[in-house]
Order: C-alpha cells, then sequence, then structure tokens
C-alpha cells in the first residue's frame, strides 16, 4: 500500500494536452448536410433529396452584412428580387416565374393565406436559425402558388443550454439596428427562447424612412424523450418605406430624380402581425410518430399612397396618379396533423392540413382623385385628399383541405425512390359589402413528386425527378367575381442534378437542370379579344450551379450562376389580343450570379461579395423602353473578432456607388435601390 502511494505521489499531476479544434459547417456548406425538413414531409437529408434544395444560414448572412430576408435569401442561386411598398417586400422570381402567387413564403413549413398579392413577414433574419429554398414546383409540400419556388424560414429552437446574443448597429442615414436573443431552460423540462429586434433609418430621400420591430417567443416542454410540446407566440410592427420608384424618360433613368420621392407627406405603408400556434410530437415506437400542430395567424395592413408618377422633362415637372387608400383585415387558424411511419426501408409521411381564412378589405376604390402636378427636383408632397370614400368593400373566406402521402424508399445503400402525392381542396366565398352581390367557387388541385436518387460514393449524388404542381390565377384570398370562373393553373417540371460534398469538409457544390410548362394562365378569347379566358401557356428551361470551397486555412469562395429561358408560348393581351407568344414574362432576368471571397487572418476577416442581375422587363410586350438594365453590385464587410464572444462587422454596401433600379413598379416606374452606405455593427455572446 505504501509503495503504492509513493507511486502515486510520483506520478505526473498534470493531464496530456489534447487539442480540439471546431469545425464551422457553415463557411463551406449549401445545406447539403441538413435535414431536408423543408423540401419533404418525411425524414431525409437535404443530400438524398431529389429535388433542388439550398440554404443560408444566419450566421452566412450575418457575415455579409445581410439582415433583410430579402437581401439574404437572394444571395442562393436563381433567385432575385422584385419586392415593392404594395405587396409587402417579398415578392421574387425564380426559374422564370415571379410573384407572391409563384413564388410562396413560410414559416417552418406553414404558409399564410395570400391575399391581393401582399407577403410581408417575415421582413428580418433575426430569431431564425436559416431560410431554406426549394426549387421548382412545392405544391406537394405547401399547396397552390409556389410554382417558382418557396422560401422556409426555420426558426431557432429553445434549449436547455443557456446562451444570449446582442447586436448593435448603426450606419449612414440614420440606420439603427438593435436585436436580442436568449435561450435556456427553467426546469428539467421545460426551456425557452425569446427574440427581439427593432430596426429604423432615415433614408436617403424624404418619406423613405421605415421602421420596424418584433418580438418572437418560444416554450418548450418535454415532459420524456418520446413526447414534445411547443408553444410560440410572435407579434410584429412595421412601418415600410413609403417610395414607390422613380420616374424613368424613354426607358432611362434620370439621374437628378434618384434622391426625391413624390409621395405624399401623410402617406402610409403599414404591417402589424400576430402569430400562435401549438405543436404536439409523440414517438409512439420506432415505427410510428404522430404530429400535430394547430396555428392562428392575424394580419392587419394599411396604404394611403400616391403610387403612380410621369415625368415631363420639358416643363421639369411630375404629374401624379393613382391615389390609393387600402386596409386589409386577415385571420387563418388551421389544424395540421401529420403521422410518420418507418417500415423496413420505407419513411412513410400522410397528413391532413385543413384552414379556414378570412379576409376583409376596405379602400376608397374607383380611385378618381384627379392628377396632381408637382415640380421635379422640388417637390410639394402636399396631404392625402380624396373625394372617393374609404370604405368596407368585399368579405371573402376560404377554406383548405388538403391530404397527402408521401414515401422514400431506399432500395439499397446506393438507390432511393422518393414518390409522394397530395390533393388540395378550397371552397372560396366573396361578398360584396356595397352591393351584397355572392360568388364563389370550389377548386381543387393534385401534386405529386416522383424522384430517383444515385448514391455515387457516400458524398456524391445524382439524381431525377419529375413533379406537377399548380398556382391560382390571382390570391386565392381575394378573388374577383369574375375570377371565380377560373380554375387552377397546372405546372409540370422534369429535373436532374448532381449534389457534391467535398472530403475533409473541404466544400460543397451541386448543379440542377430543369424544364418547366405551366398551362391554363389568363390569356384572350382569339375570336372575342375583350374576353379574358384561361388557354395561355408559359415555359422555362435552365441551369443552375453552386459552390463553396476552402482554398486554405484563411481563405475560402462561394456563389452561383443561374440561366433561365423563359417564355410565353401563348398569351394574347389587351382589348386587341396582342401575341405576346416567345417574350419573356416581366421581372424576370436570364442571368443571376452571386460571387464571395473571404479572407481570415488571426482576428481578423475580410469579405468580399459580388451580386450580378441580368436585364429584365417591366412589361409582357418587351419593349425596349421597359428594359431594366443589368447590375453587378459590390458589398465589402470587415470582421474582428476581439474575442471569442464578441465581434465588430464593419459593413459597406454597394461598394462603387452603382445607380440601378431593382425592380419595376410599372414600365415607365422603377424602384432605385440604395446607394453606398456604411454600417457598423457589434455582437456579444455570453
Amino acid at each position: 500500500m505504501l509503495a503504492t502511494g509513493a507511486a502515486c505521489a510520483q506520478a505526473p499531476s498534470t493531464l496530456p494536452e489534447v487539442s480540439v479544434e471546431a469545425t464551422r459547417h457553415a463557411d463551406t456548406d449549401l445545406g447539403l448536410k441538413n435535414k431536408a425538413t423543408s423540401g419533404a414531409t418525411v425524414d431525409i437529408s437535404t443530400q438524398d433529396l431529389p429535388a433542388s434544395l439550398s440554404s443560408v444560414s444566419s450566421e452566412q448572412s450575418q457575415e455579409r452584412g445581410d439582415f433583410a430576408v430579402t437581401n439574404a435569401v437572394t444571395r442562393t442561386v436563381g433567385l432575385s428580387v422584385n419586392s415593392q411598398p404594395g405587396n409587402g417586400g417579398l415578392s421574387f422570381s425564380s426559374r422564370g416565374f415571379t410573384g407572391v402567387n409563384s413564388v410562396g413564403v413560410a414559416e417552418d413549413g406553414q404558409t399564410l393565406g395570400v391575399a391581393a398579392g401582399t407577403l410581408n413577414y417575415p421582413n428580418s433574419i433575426w430569431g431564425y436559425e436559416r431560410f431554406d429554398v426549394l426549387r421548382g414546383p412545392g405544391s406537394l409540400m405547401y399547396g397552390s402558388g409556389t410554382m417558382g419556388a418557396t422560401i422556409n424560414a426555420v426558426r431557432k429552437a429553445p434549449s436547455s443550454e443557456r446562451s444570449s446574443d446582442v447586436l448593435i448597429g448603426a450606419g449612414s442615414h440614420g440606420q439603427v439596428r438593435l436585436g436580442v436573443g436568449t435561450t435556456g431552460a427553467i426546469s428539467d423540462t421545460l426551456t425557452y427562447r425569446i427574440d427581439a429586434y427593432g430596426e429604423r433609418t432615415d433614408g436617403e430621400r424624404a418619406l423613405d424612412n421605415p421602421q420596424s420591430q418584433k418580438l418572437m417567443t418560444s416554450l418548450r416542454w418535454q415532459p420524456a424523450s418520446n413526447l414534445r410540446f411547443d408553444l410560440t407566440a410572435d407579434i410584429s410592427d412595421n412601418k415600410a418605406s413609403r417610395y414607390f420608384g422613380t420616374p424613368v424618360e424613354n426607358g432611362r433613368i434620370v439621374r437628378s430624380l434618384g434622391k426625391y420621392n413624390y409621395n405624399v407627406s401623410d402617406s402610409d405603408v403599414h404591417y402589424e402581425d400576430k402569430r400562435l400556434r401549438a405543436k404536439a410530437e409523440w414517438k409512439i415506437n420506432d415505427l410510428l410518430t404522430l404530429h400535430n400542430e394547430l396555428y392562428h395567424f392575424k394580419a392587419d395592413r394599411h396604404w394611403r399612397n400616391i403610387e403612380a408618377y410621369s415625368y415631363d422633362s420639358t416643363s421639369s415637372t411630375v404629374a401624379r396618379d393613382d391615389y390609393l387608400e387600402i386596409g386589409h383585415k386577415l385571420q387563418q387558424t388551421g389544424n395540421r396533423l401529420r403521422v410518420s411511419l418507418s417500415p423496413g426501408d420505407h419513411k412513410i409521411s400522410a397528413g391532413w392540413d385543413t384552414s379556414e381564412a378570412k379576409f376583409r378589405t376596405s379602400s376608397n376604390s374607383p380611385y378618381g382623385t384627379p392628377t396632381t402636378v408637382v415640380d421635379a427636383v422640388n417637390p410639394d408632397h402636399g396631404y392625402w385628399t380624396s373625394p372617393d370614400p374609404y370604405l368596407a368593400r368585399s368579405a371573402t373566406q376560404l377554406k383548405q383541405n388538403a391530404f397527402y402521402l408521401e414515401d422514400a424508399w431506399s432500395i439499397n445503400a446506393k438507390w432511393i425512390v422518393m414518390a409522394g402525392m397530395r390533393r388540395d381542396f378550397y371552397d372560396f366565398n366573396r361578398t360584396d359589402l356595397l352591393s351584397n352581390a355572392k360568388a364563389g367557387v370550389d377548386l381543387a388541385g393534385t401534386s405529386w413528386r416522383l424522384g430517383l436518387t444515385h448514391r455515387i460514393t457516400p458524398l456524391a449524388n445524382v439524381y431525377a425527378q419529375v413533379s406537377r404542381g399548380h398556382d391560382p390565377v390571382g390570391s386565392l384570398l381575394s378573388l374577383s367575381a369574375t375570377q371565380t370562373t377560373y380554375r387552377l393553373t397546372q405546372g409540370r417540371q422534369a429535373e436532374i442534378g448532381w449534389k457534391q460534398q467535398l472530403p475533409n469538409e473541404q466544400g460543397e457544390f451541386t448543379v440542377a437542370a430543369f424544364d418547366i410548362d405551366k398551362k391554363n394562365i389568363i390569356t384572350r378569347d382569339p375570336q372575342r379579344p375583350a374576353l379574358s379566358i384561361q388557354g395561355g401557356q408559359q415555359s422555362s428551361r435552365g441551369v443552375e450551379v453552386s459552390g463553396a470551397y476552402q482554398v486554405s486555412k484563411g481563405l475560402r469562395f462561394d456563389g452561383n450562376v443561374a440561366y433561365v429561358r423563359a417564355k410565353f408560348d401563348e398569351l394574347l393581351e389587351g382589348s386587341t389580343g396582342i401575341n405576346r407568344a416567345g417574350n419573356r414574362p416581366t421581372n424576370v432576368p436570364r442571368v443571376t450570379a452571386n460571387l464571395w471571397g473571404h479572407y481570415r487572418s488571426g482576428a481578423w476577416q475580410t469579405s468580399l461579395g459580388m451580386r450580378h442581375v441580368g436585364d429584365q422587363y417591366g412589361d409582357n410586350a418587351n419593349t425596349n423602353t421597359s428594359k431594366l438594365p443589368s447590375y453587378t453590385v459590390a458589398d465589402l464587410v470587415v470582421r474582428w473578432d476581439v474575442n471569442p464572444k464578441t465581434s465588430v462587422n464593419l459593413a459597406v454596401r454597394n461598394l462603387t456607388d452603382r445607380v440601378y433600379a431593382s425592380s419595376a413598379y410599372s414600365s415607365e416606374q422603377w424602384l432605385l435601390a440604395p446607394g453606398r452606405s456604411f454600417e457598423l455593427t457589434s455582437q456579444f455572446r455570453f
């Protein structure tokens, strides 16, 4: 015993040094390692999914100086923005299809009913883990209105490990932002997460001074390892920009007008959202899991603006038209029930989604206010006036039921077959509150996807798929009386692709080629051009390439490029039935590209990025005067990691101060993008 004690006394008192190096997957990935929760109802990885699904994490977005959702997601392949204050700011173009009725937006897989072409939530990345983009028809997952793509915001979940984040930022034009996020355990079974965020700016021109704030709260109760309950409650208030664009002259930007706003002084664009959800997940055994989600959403919106401007260079004046005042009251209540099965080599899910949405709109239609004229370079904004009364105009109700079934079958270690089908039923009713006239329609759409994935190696997959989806002819919650005679449009896609992870987590890349046809779009009757009918068709074909590569310990690149050839195959427009066949749809660029280079030396990192968007048209006629020129914009971010828990970023956006139009309000009025700006942000983690 003594000998043993002596030996112990002489033994070294220190342990051998162990070096642990953490790997930041977000640096060099496109989301291939993530579960494909935004692209499938079954448990499968993005690598194995026979569809194009990519992600941008909150860490990647902040590294690039992106805090708005529109900036973050348009860094992904093939996605461009055509947002305006009138459509809520979340309108995009993907694979040749544009707008909120073809490119959907969801949060944790749940979409809010689209009314009057408006989507406005979420508008900032704070509180979200990542944003996934599923390209091509997404009706199997999300229902109607997702032909081009679907953007799904994935929330940060509560954690038992206590942590907090604080973001403070200030920059050009009075830009200020503040974000706070905290999570932790209340007890052994109860955890929470709270995210609060607010931002404001004075803007580059009068009345272009948006401000917003939101509060996101989550509570998770896990009384057993196989049973979990989640409750989330959110509220947001967004006073958006009141800049509706700058008039152009003969298809050219008049630079001297870019710093002016021609709206009225008491104009208003205001969105308020409230959301409540309760989720439950019960894993009964290794074979069977039940999921249920009950939710209620509410949105209140108001617009009061002069929205159309026309420039007269001879007199140096701007004529103002379209005195619009519009109000929305929207609420939606629903339930989503899903059963997951894992028999043998199959992963199967079956579900029933049901919801009821009510929408009430008020306006001063028919907008009879006379034209007003102001000086082009010294505009007297004036105040809102309209001889047309602001009245409640219509009330609509939309009941939806959807049933779906999906199966992922691992035939062997090399091959996976995925098949899924969904049937949506929509019961729409509309009441004109002035005349009490009623209209209604029952709509139904079938969507499906059949895909095959081949694992060449554990890190490389090729896939092929065919799918079918549907879009409405207009926002489902606000169909007009004449639109109730139409049915859903039908779309078909064929896609092939390659997904590759590089050894040692050095990078990832993906390639996808697609062919989409969409039928039954609104056109004109060839025999009676004054009559609108269904029967038009548009198509798109293209290629998308994305990649991320760690060149060395200090240098890495990520980027993407997309080419799409979109056209109308059959389309007659106007009272005389002008043929638009062969023309490119509005707001669709043929080429989009992003490239970022990041160089790290010690505690410092420099990131330089470029975004390119090809030319696009402001109308289906494809006239030269409606053609928005292509643009390439550079951004620079310098980061200093003061210590492991504190970082400081200096972001310079639009480094070369490029003057360009990001989207068209009309063929004669374009929205100019912000010029060069600087912002300093600090983030603290504890």
